[in-house]
Formats: C-alpha cells, sequence, structure tokens
C-alpha cells in the first residue's frame, strides 16, 4: 500500500515520486497535505531546516519536477546580492511563457521586484495554480538588506497572487528572525538519515552484475567502517562507489564465492582503513585512488594535505610575533629610525655602550611593555588596525603560550613583575 496519498494527484505519480525518495515519505506527505490543490492557496511561507545531506534540496526538486508545478529553484550562494537574486526569480519565469522571452529588465528594489513579479505572472497566466519560489542556502539572506527576507515571507500578500516562497537552510529559523519582527513561516524539520535509513538508500544503487544481498552486505561493512565518523549521505555514496571494486576482487579470481564475508572483508579492511584517512578531504581523485589501490599503495603514500598538516596561526598573531620580537632585540632608542617613514636627520654617532658591541641575539631578549608592542605593529601591519578586543586576545594567548613553555625554569619567572620578552626558539616553537 502506497505511502503517499492525495486526491489532486495520480496514484502512479505518486507512486513513482515515493521511489525516487526513500526514507522522506513523512516529509514528502506532509508538504502535500500543505500544498493542497493546484488551483488553492497555499500557505504564503515555508521553512524547511535541517542539517547537511538530509535530502531537503533533493526531495523539493524531485516533488515540484514529478508533479509538473510551476516553480523557480534558486540557490542564494550564486545570487549572493539581491539585485542579482531578484532578476533570477524574473528571468527563470519567462521559461513559462510560450512566447519569445523578453528582454532583461534591471531589478534595483524589492518594490520594482514586486511590480515586475505581478505583470510576469498575469501575463504567463500563472494566476490559476500555485508558483513555488523555493531559495535554496537561505542563510544567505541575513547579508542582504533587511527588507529582502520579510518581503519573501510576506510575498504572497504584497503581490496578491497565489505564490509560496520556500526556504531551505541548514540553521534554525531563531537565527533568522530579524529583530524588527517578520510573518511567520511554516517550518518543517528534516531529521538526519539513521543507519537504517543509509542503508536502505545506498543498497538501492547495486550493479546489475551482482546480487542485491550482496551488495547490501557490502553496505553494511561499509557502514560499520565509517558510520561514526560520517554521517554525509554524498560521501557515503563516493566511498561506496570508490571501493566496491576492491571488495569484489576475491569474486572475480574466484578465491570466493559472494557468502564468504569473512574473506571478503579481510581483503577490503585494509582499504577501508586508508580511506578513513582522507574522508572529507578529496585529497586525491577517485583514478588516483584506484590506481594507488591497484598497486597495493601504503598509506604514507598519499601526498595530500594529512602528509602536511601544520597549524597555522591567526592573522595578527604572525604579526603579533614578528613586533615583539623586534622589540625584544632592538633597543628603544631605534624604534624611530626604523619604524617611523619620516623620523628626519638623525646624528650618527660612534659612541657605544660597553655592552652593545656584543651582539643581542648573545644576550638574550630584552623585556618590553605592551605600548611599544602595540606601536611597532601599527607600524609594520600595512592596513589600519584598531585595538580591539581580538588583538587583546591573541596577544594573551601568546602571552600564555610562552609562560607554559617556561614551567619548571622558575628563574625567569618574576612574579607579578615579569615582562614579556619573545626570543627566536620561541617563535621558532610556534611556528612548528
Amino acid at each position: 500500500m502506497p505511502n503517499l496519498e492525495h486526491p489532486a494527484y495520480p496514484a502512479a505519480t505518486l507512486l513513482h515520486l515515493e521511489s525516487l525518495v526513500p526514507c522522506r515519505e513523512s516529509q514528502v506527505s506532509m508538504l502535500l497535505s500543505i500544498f493542497g490543490e493546484r488551483q488553492q492557496f497555499s500557505f504564503p511561507s515555508i521553512f524547511i531546516y535541517g542539517h547537511t545531506s538530509s535530502g531537503k534540496t533533493y526531495v523539493m526538486q524531485t516533488l515540484l519536477n514529478t508533479l509538473q508545478l510551476p516553480h523557480v529553484f534558486v540557490n542564494c550562494v550564486e545570487y549572493f546580492t539581491s539585485r542579482l537574486l531578484l532578476e533570477e526569480i524574473l528571468i527563470q519565469l519567462q521559461s513559462y511563457s510560450e512566447t519569445e522571452q523578453t528582454s532583461h529588465v534591471p531589478c534595483d528594489t524589492f518594490n520594482d521586484f514586486v511590480r515586475l513579479f505581478k505583470q510576469a505572472v498575469a501575463s504567463r497566466e500563472l494566476e490559476d495554480q500555485t508558483l513555488y519560489i523555493v531559495l535554496d542556502r537561505a542563510e544567505q539572506l541575513r547579508e542582504m538588506e533587511v527588507n529582502i527576507l520579510p518581503g519573501f515571507l510576506r510575498l504572497q500578500e504584497l503581490t496578491d497572487r497565489n505564490v509560496t516562497v520556500v526556504l531551505l537552510s541548514e540553521i534554525v529559523w531563531e537565527l533568522f528572525r530579524p529583530s524588527t519582527g517578520c510573518f511567520e513561516p511554516f517550518t518543517l524539520y528534516f531529521p538526519d538519515y539513521s543507519i537504517g535509513h543509509l542503508q536502505k538508500i545506498l543498497s538501492q544503487n547495486h550493479p546489475p552484475e551482482y546480487s542485491a544481498d550482496f551488495y547490501a552486505a557490502y553496505i553494511n561493512i561499509l557502514l560499520g567502517v565509517f558510520y561514526m565518523v560520517c554521517r554525509d549521505l554524498k560521501e557515503l555514496q563516493h566511498l561506496a562507489a570508490l571501493n566496491f571494486s576492491k571488495y569484489c576482487e576475491p569474486v572475480v579470481r574466484g578465491e570466493a564465492n559472494e557468502r564468504d564475508t569473512r574473506k571478503l572483508w579481510k581483503n577490503i579492511e585494509p582499504h577501508l582503513k586508508k580511506a578513513m584517512q582522507t574522508v572529507y578531504l578529496r585529497e586525491i581523485s577517485s583514478s588516483q585512488w584506484e590506481r594507488l589501490q591497484r598497486d597495493d599503495g601504503e598509506p604514507g603514500q598519499l601526498k595530500g594535505l594529512s602528509a602536511h598538516t601544520h597549524m597555522e596561526l591567526p592573522y595578527y598573531s604572525k604579526f603579533l610575533l614578528i613586533a615583539a620580537y623586534l622589540a625584544s632585540y632592538n633597543p628603544v632608542r631605534t624604534d624611530k629610525r626604523f619604524f617611523l617613514k619620516h623620523h628626519g636627520k638623525i646624528r650618527k654617532t660612534n659612541f657605544m655602550k660597553k655592552h652593545e658591541k656584543t651582539s643581542n641575539h648573545l644576550l638574550g631578549p630584552k623585556p618590553f611593555p605592551l605600548d611599544r608592542l602595540l606601536a611597532i605593529l601599527y607600524s609594520i601591519v600595512d592596513i589600519r588596525v584598531a585595538p580591539t578586543a581580538n588583538i587583546f586576545s591573541q596577544i594573551t594567548s601568546l602571552v600564555t603560550l610562552q609562560l607554559l613553555s617556561m614551567v619548571g625554569h622558575n628563574d625567569q619567572l618574576d612574579g607579578p613583575r615579569y615582562k614579556c620578552t619573545v626570543s627566536l626558539d620561541f617563535i621558532r616553537a610556534i611556528a612548528r
């Protein structure tokens, strides 16, 4: 008995739709109830949220295309400004025209969009059925003008047309809601796929030359290895397609049959461990990975990002380290000559104190006040830097790291009179 039932659509179409969206029957049934029949006014705005790879975009595209509902589908990351977004919606509306496409009309404001949208819907005979505007990655709307999101939520009221706006996002509605208030959309949550759902979805893609039970056993092994570290359906599909040939090798060579799961597991286990090192990274291409499997390469042969793991310091921390090093080894009287662009004439003198004839690196770093550190920082950074909390927090972190490096050397700590010094060894240790 089919799970999807609706009097406005043929049973065969709903049965085909159910086969295309496995494990999402309850969400599709809810959407069909909200949509109603073609000519009925639907809810003005729907907000669908859930983690990545939970089927939001796929379900909406499959639902609208299978039922042949008029819709506009726009990715807000690709059209990242309000003008690009509004104009793209109007351009896609032209695809429903039976006549030649009209010339491009600029749309600078949301008022212009409302006026042009009413003209487009009226001229293309879309008034007798619901038009759906789907905005994928809708969290980008928060970066646009403040009237864009409230305007889309009330688009049905503003245009007096049968239109429904569907927002797809990975964050909750509470992070969207403007402080000035807006029309509350109908919210629908897409939960993560369980291990049983992933098993069912991945098992549908079995090759025709192998039985469904054999491929289902392979998917069960794959999920047993990767499910704790990866719940992304797309990533698991990629891993399943990439490693299946290695799983089938004993069967192809005649060393085992499809029911010898122990032999098949021993053959695939080391290769799945190597694949575990590069989950999500895409360090090498699929062809390179298959070549590495044929050559029985070791995990150490992967020369991708994981083979060159390093720590990247924050932007200003690098300049703070440089400024601290310069303040530790240069005398105060040289700051004017080194760090001022227009320091004027400096009288040359051969007078040097006795201890200054020795290299400063042999004498070790000298203490310096915080004001001098910030003055040197402002002079070596090209852009204008404001003394914000971010700068001071990075200074605190660097000082904390140095204090931790001095644990066990009590002679270097002078209680509350301790002043910061940065040595060359400390900079090298941080860089490593």
